[in-house]
């Protein structure tokens, strides 16, 4: 998945990508779907062009919230397989290992599954099958019965090496931060040795920036509300600018500081709004939905300056990504039993 034959095409592409873009839910629309019960969203979903196809192929084997799950799986990995489909050259390498994110993804939701001594069948439903690992390595991870046998799992993967040097800290401190920050820091790690060198991927390189800072942000913030007792510059994540390792371990336990930093940063002017979000924010929960929300604006701003690079791209990834969480929190919530402002309060929405 790594390269593929013929000229970078970002032209095609993005506009492709950009006909995609105006098909997504905004928030008025999300405004009805809290207000929906499940089948009620299930059937608002098939008159989408983005869910229609799945949503008629599987519903006459699932209904309600299982259904709305699986459809929604299914059209992210469907989503993502075109726009690979769609790239040719340069383009598709860089876009195939930014999608290695959700083999990043699934490592750490099966890792909180076993953690957790959740169903076997309830981790399978969360995983998104849009990365590099195949259905029979997926299938192996689900079935390992302790985390020392998913890192057995995982140990010829681009995960392997992180994950085992990070075991013994895991077990010491019986929290997850490590192992999760172990994968962040080797998807980050195979990201960082792409070549992002010239003009035309400059703003591509300010995006990955920008994400690898955010993500040493809310790694430092888990780890200081773990309890536990690890030192946040250990898990530093190379390749951002806003940091250094040193810093972010000052700035782990002081959240008004931190916010600070990245208000003064580059990030600053064109983050006002989500920023202020974070100052409010009363939950690292909450913290982290407005990084999530200041992140994709910062990929957008960077779309519109730089329209044929990779980076509309990614900023669709992000917002495609976005929507999928946003659907499944409202029929999780309704599920639940939750009203639609407790609903709306887990949203990420610009």
């Amino acid at each position: 998945m790594s390269s593929r034959a013929g000229t970078s095409n970002p032209e095609y592409v993005n506009a492709r990508v950009r006909s995609r873009r105006a098909s997504l839910f905004e928030e008025d629309d999300y405004r009805k779907l809290v207000r929906m019960s499940p089948a009620e969203i299930a059937r608002f979903m098939e008159e989408s062009p983005a869910y229609e196809e799945e949503i008629n192929a599987l519903g006459s084997r699932f209904s309600g919230v299982d259904l709305i799950e699986y459809a929604l799986n299914a059209s992210l990995a469907d989503d993502f397989e075109d726009i690979l489909r769609w790239c040719e050259g340069e383009l598709y390498g860089h876009v195939a290992r930014y999608l290695r994110k959700f083999d990043a993804w699934n490592v750490k939701t099966v890792l909180r599954g076993i953690y957790s001594d959740t169903e076997r069948e309830a981790v399978a439903d969360d995983l998104i099958r849009a990365g590099e690992f195949d259905d029979r390595l997926l299938d192996r991870l689900l079935d390992a019965g302790s985390i020392e046998e998913a890192v057995e799992v995982l140990d010829r993967t681009v995960f392997g090496d992180s994950l085992a040097a990070a075991l013994d800290d895991y077990k010491s401190s019986g929290v997850l931060v490590p192992l999760e920050n172990a994968v962040d820091r080797a998807y980050y790690e195979l990201l960082r040795t792409d070549d992002l060198s010239g003009e035309a991927l400059s703003e591509y390189r300010e995006f990955l920036e920008a994400e690898i800072d955010f993500r040493n942000a809310i790694n430092a913030l888990r780890l200081a509300r773990s309890g536990a007792d690890l030192n946040p510059s250990q898990y530093f994540i190379e390749g951002g600018v806003l940091f250094s390792a040193s810093e972010l371990r000052q700035l782990a336990s002081n959240t008004d500081e931190l916010i600070a930093r990245i208000r003064e940063s580059r990030y600053g002017e064109q983050l006002s709004d989500a920023l202020t979000e974070l100052e409010e924010a009363e939950s690292l929960i909450g913290f982290e939905h407005a990084l999530e929300a200041a992140l994709l604006e910062y990929a957008d701003s960077l779309g519109l300056v730089h329209p044929l690079s990779v980076t509309p791209v990614v900023s669709y990834v992000l917002a495609k990504e976005r929507e999928v969480d946003n659907i499944r929190a409202i029929a999780r919530g309704k599920e639940a039993g939750l009203g639609p402002e407790e609903i709306e309060s887990e949203l990420v929405i610009l």
